[in-house]
């Protein structure tokens, strides 16, 4: 859960903690000041470290899920596949868009989800001029299949730590993407 935009995070020392810390600054004297930058100039870098690492986890993952799907999938495929099978983005330039990618590697892929039999173009119902991507029923089932090992997965690790850590993990995380 995270708070809406027009709650406050939360109540309590731990949620004002990052809000604090710049307040609570060194006392007067440029000794304290050097050092309290220091001090923060290494929480960032500790910061920058750790989001190296869960990037290279998630990388990771989408590795996994795309081999799940099919052993030839590209982690770039899998998420070009769950794009159209969510319904999130069903033409090559919805998928670019959400995707941020160059056109040239998303027809790459959705060739080669076509040819796997894990996406077709069918003529969109709204715009019979039109064609839109949808994902077979092998598609479907072999994202659920990589989805529930995925949650398995992150659900034994949050599942570690208690309600109000992952609460405050939310706040900080939905702060962070702000």
């Amino acid at each position: 859960m995270s708070a809406s935009p027009d709650e406050p995070a939360g109540t309590g020392a731990s949620a004002a903690a990052p809000d604090a810390a710049p307040a609570a600054a060194a006392p007067e004297g440029a000794g304290s000041s050097e050092a309290g930058s220091a001090e923060l100039d290494q929480a960032i870098s500790r910061v920058e470290h750790e989001l190296g690492r869960l990037f290279a986890r998630i990388r990771v993952s989408w590795r996994e899920a795309a081999t799940t799907v099919h052993p030839d999938l590209q982690p770039l495929g899998y998420q070009v596949l769950t794009s159209i099978a969510t319904g999130k983005a069903t033409s090559a330039g919805a998928i670019i868009e959400r995707l941020q990618t160059d056109k040239s590697a998303v027809s790459r892929q959705v060739r080669q989800l076509e040819e796997l039999g894990l996406v077709e173009s069918v003529r969109d119902p709204d715009d019979r001029r039109a064609r839109v991507l949808v994902a077979t029923d092998l598609a479907q089932e072999r994202v659920a299949l990589a989805r529930s090992r995925y949650e398995a997965r992150l659900g034994e690790r949050l599942r570690r730590w208690s309600a109000e850590d992952l609460d405050h993990f939310t706040e900080l995380l939905a702060a962070f993407g702000d």
